[in-house]
């Protein structure tokens, strides 16, 4: 099995499962997973509107390196893509993962920062029912279902989501390996 390095960018008001779900079952199935946020300082998760969990990144935004990872997550709650999107950090990463053509999965209001990245014209997406209007504002053909794969991005609706949204990203990066195979 190949050992894959996931990459999770979140700040403060980030929704707790949409990181803890994916980080939890890829580790459980053997990959690095690493936590990028603006500072190292703990960032605390919502649970809908109420606080949650905190996590402490292992690095910021600004030391993240594309050529490091095989694949970015970015989760949802409405605080953490709003505040991401205005740093010019995070959208250069998220740009440098569609140039490197690695994949990358967003759930919930997690596109968000997929569409200030202009990384969805063209593909179909989805994402929580508040945020389509912006989807299909950036070219995006807009879908009515939990998971949707397109050319190696993953969207999602909601935390109930979350398992089968890190699957569908794991099964980009090990797609991915297969077509790397000779013969």
């Amino acid at each position: 099995m190949t050992r894959y390095k996931v990459l999770i960018m979140a700040s403060d008001g980030f929704e707790e499962d949409e990181l803890f779900v994916p980080r939890a079952f890829l580790m459980e199935r053997g990959h690095g997973v690493a936590v990028a946020a603006p500072s190292r300082e703990p960032i605390r998760a919502t649970v809908l509107d109420a606080p949650g969990r905190t996590i402490a990144p292992d690095l910021t935004i600004a030391e993240a390196r594309v050529e490091d990872w095989d694949a970015l997550i970015l989760p949802g709650g409405l605080i953490n893509p709003d505040h991401l999107r205005t740093r010019e950090d995070a959208v250069g990463l998220v740009r440098a993962f569609v140039a490197a053509g690695k994949p990358m999965g967003a759930i919930c209001h997690g596109p968000w920062l997929l569409v200030e990245a202009d990384a969805l014209r063209g593909r179909r997406a989805t994402g929580w029912r508040s945020i389509r209007t912006d989807l299909r504002n950036a070219g995006a053909e807009v879908v009515d279902e939990p998971v949707v794969v397109d050319r190696g991005i993953v969207t999602a609706v909601a935390p109930a989501d979350s398992e089968a949204f890190a699957a569908a990203v794991l099964g980009l990066l090990e797609a991915r390996d297969r077509q790397r195979l000779p013969g």
